[in-house]
């Protein structure tokens, strides 16, 4: 048995492929699951609505290729967020959750990553605090009824960019289906923009931390940076969320057009790979 599993974000490869294709890309490369992207936009949210035949065939795609789709990174709530002034908006946010739960359930995902916005396109206020703290209480319930863990994704804009606040509303719920699910890119550029360590900013997370996503940034800027080229020190960044009992981790990366993107997905995982294996048996403290 592996001691970690490393997933392969959905995103990394051409939205044209079929989810066998997916899934045999992933497993040719050598990664272990897939992060399944439930976006935005209407073609992804969509998906949340799919009959339960075509959710049986992406289960019969699982098992015939034989790697699973274990993590979802529902970043529709950008659009529709929970903390929305608009009651309308609000509705639709937690009937988002709920179908993606369900969704979750049918075909074996036993954590969504949520996104650590109260607002995305309004501007951020006491009201939309409260409505974000008060439909999130119901999201959490609605995951705990079906066991179901929610996780929260580290953002890049100040309301949730770090662990720490990801886990101010993680301790006002205090369930064990809300838990922190932290991006090492976004943590990391919050962490120079604080002028903090993002090592202290994980440990905070200590006991809730369910899976971490492994992301390059450089300042100011959050994604499609090739790994290798910014700032993101993994292997602390690996030595510490290990330390604290984590064992699942997504590489977080997207597919841009580029003609040789497999070779890039399997270069992902090596350069991973690799990153955990010198953290792994290092000396280094935390």
């Amino acid at each position: 048995m592996k001691d970690y599993l490393l997933g392969l974000y959905e995103k990394s490869m051409p939205n044209y492929l079929s989810w066998k294709e997916k899934l045999t890309c992933a497993k040719e490369a050598g990664f272990d699951f897939v992060e399944i992207s439930i976006d935005e936009t209407d073609e992804k949210l969509a998906r949340l609505n799919s009959k339960k035949s075509e959710r049986f065939e992406i289960i019969k795609d699982i098992y015939e290729v034989g790697i699973p789709i274990r993590t979802m990174c529902l970043s529709g709530h950008r659009k529709y967020p929970l903390g929305s002034s608009n009651e309308s908006v609000r509705k639709k946010s937690i009937a988002i959750m709920e179908k993606a739960i369900e969704f979750a359930c049918d075909i074996g995902i036993r954590i969504i990553q949520i996104a650590g916005y109260d607002v995305y396109y309004e501007e951020s206020s006491s009201s939309t605090k409260e409505y974000f703290l008060k439909n999130l209480k119901k999201c959490v319930e609605m995951a705990a009824k079906k066991g179901v863990i929610l996780a929260f994704e580290t953002m890049e804009t100040e309301f949730m960019n770090t662990v720490s606040k990801a886990m101010h509303y993680v301790n006002k719920i205090n369930s064990p289906y809300l838990k922190v699910y932290p991006d090492a890119g976004n943590i990391t550029n919050a962490a120079v923009l604080y002028n903090e360590c993002v090592i202290d900013d994980i440990k905070k997370g200590k006991g809730h931390i369910a899976a971490v996503h492994l992301k390059e940034t450089v300042p100011n800027k959050f994604r499609e940076i090739p790994f290798g080229t910014g700032h993101v020190d993994f292997e602390n960044i690996i030595k510490t969320s290990w330390d604290l009992g984590v064992r699942k981790y997504v590489a977080e990366f997207w597919y841009t057009g580029n003609e040789n993107w497999m070779d890039e997905i399997k270069n992902a995982r090596k350069f991973m790979d690799e990153k955990f294996k010198r953290a792994l048996n290092s000396d280094i403290l935390i």
